[in-house]
């Protein structure tokens, strides 16, 4: 899969699945403070990330994890590991 559909299908899920409004969805937002994305939040994205990517989230592998940008390299790497 290739980097932007990654990073489309991230986009599309926090606006349906988390109800992000579209213009707030930049790179440098911050995912708690700009998108309000709190702990229950956060394991709903979880559960969603899991099933439409095929792999299991770990939260101590989210600690470094605050900006847009960082939860998009985070999917990328996981995703397209080489």
């Amino acid at each position: 899969m290739q980097n932007d559909e990654i990073i489309n299908k991230i986009n599309q899920l926090l606006i349906e699945e988390i109800e992000i409004d579209e213009e707030q969805i930049r790179q440098d937002a911050d995912l708690k403070r700009d998108l309000g994305i709190d702990s229950l939040d956060f394991v709903d994205l979880f559960v969603i990330i899991e099933n439409n990517f095929g792999f299991k989230m770990k939260a101590e592998e989210m600690t470094d994890v605050t900006t847009l940008q960082d939860f998009y390299s985070y999917v990328i790497k996981r995703v397209n590991p080489n």
